[in-house]
């Protein structure tokens, strides 16, 4: 057993190492592209959204800025798609899109969902009307996304957090 509690001890200080190379190669990437700077921070002046979750959806989706709102969430793959057939209506489901910019959103929305002011009252509305919890929290990706587009395309905009 100790042993393995040593082995186990050395691969989470090498992944911390990696974590903080790859974490400082970011910040050298965010300083020598300004413009990439500039639309971080706009970024993360939104609460939820971190560094890393701001170089990810920017990576992913570079033209966030230039896309009206639905165009926004149907790229990020969350806008709802209706499943329907003349008169049988099903639950309609997000979908397509890239889902790295999903993944990159689920922590955020989840910080976002706690601690933004706004995005926590439209999540607690959402639960208190009985809607499950992560469908309740795919709401807040997309209200997420559509206000990184929102801040992004806007220079005067500030958030309220």
């Amino acid at each position: 057993m100790p042993a393995l509690r040593r082995q186990a001890q050395s691969l989470v200080r090498r992944l911390e190492r990696d974590l903080k190379q790859i974490e400082t190669q970011l910040g050298q990437l965010q300083a020598q592209a300004k413009a990439l700077d500039e639309r971080v921070q706009k970024l993360i002046a939104i609460t939820g959204v971190g560094t890393i979750t701001a170089l990810g959806v920017l990576a992913e989706l570079p033209e966030l800025g230039t896309l009206n709102r639905r165009q926004a969430a149907a790229l990020a793959g969350l806008a709802p798609h209706p499943r329907a057939s003349g008169q049988w209506h099903g639950r309609r489901r997000i979908g397509g899109g890239r889902a790295p910019v999903r993944r990159a959103l689920y922590m955020a929305a989840l910080v976002a969902a706690r601690s933004n002011r706004q995005l926590k009252a439209f999540y607690q509305r959402l639960r208190a009307a009985g809607k499950p919890a992560k469908v309740a929290l795919t709401a807040v990706m997309r209200k997420l996304i559509i206000l990184m587009n929102h801040t992004l395309k806007n220079p005067n905009f500030v958030p309220q957090n």
